[in-house]
């Protein structure tokens, strides 16, 4: 089975992210507040402080994409309701980053986001799979002494 083992990837790799994309926000955000310069009339400390927030928010919304991830990896179980919207709102996310990267910083980093989507629609569509086939709909049940419906048998 390669369902709990790609929910463990995911969990890492959202967990790594989160981190990532927190520090490097961060970072940005010293750097905007150590230059003490103006960008088009806006006010450095909004800038960092900004930069700064939105790091720790695309941070968290990471690390709890990673929770569910590593939730589905514990339980086994498919992730459902706010969890699975999650999911779905990372890898949507993960295309968009990917196309953004591909124009502004180079292939690597797209086939590194591209990777990461991969991962977790495996993750969603690996639970969608029933384990048993459904019971058909149009059988006949089973009964002794019920009258089966349908054309009467004829003789030859």
């Amino acid at each position: 089975m390669v369902r709990r083992p790609v929910a463990w990837v995911v969990a890492i790799v959202l967990f790594v992210e989160a981190l990532g994309i927190a520090a490097v926000n961060w970072f940005l955000g010293v750097v905007v507040d150590r230059q003490d310069m103006s960008l088009a009339g806006l006010d450095p400390d909004v800038m960092s402080l900004s930069s700064k927030l939105g790091g720790v928010v695309f941070g968290l919304y990471f690390a709890l994409c990673g929770l569910v991830a590593l939730l589905v990896a514990l339980r086994d179980r498919p992730p459902a309701g706010f969890g699975r919207i999650l999911l779905v709102s990372a890898a949507v996310v993960h295309g968009m980053l990917g196309a953004f990267a591909w124009g502004l910083l180079g292939w690597a980093e797209f086939l590194f986001m591209v990777v990461v989507l991969g991962l977790i629609v495996l993750l969603l569509m690996t639970y969608d799979s029933p384990e048993e086939p459904a019971e058909p709909t149009d059988a006949v049940p089973d009964v002794p002494g019920e009258p089966v419906s349908g054309p009467a048998p004829t003789t030859p």
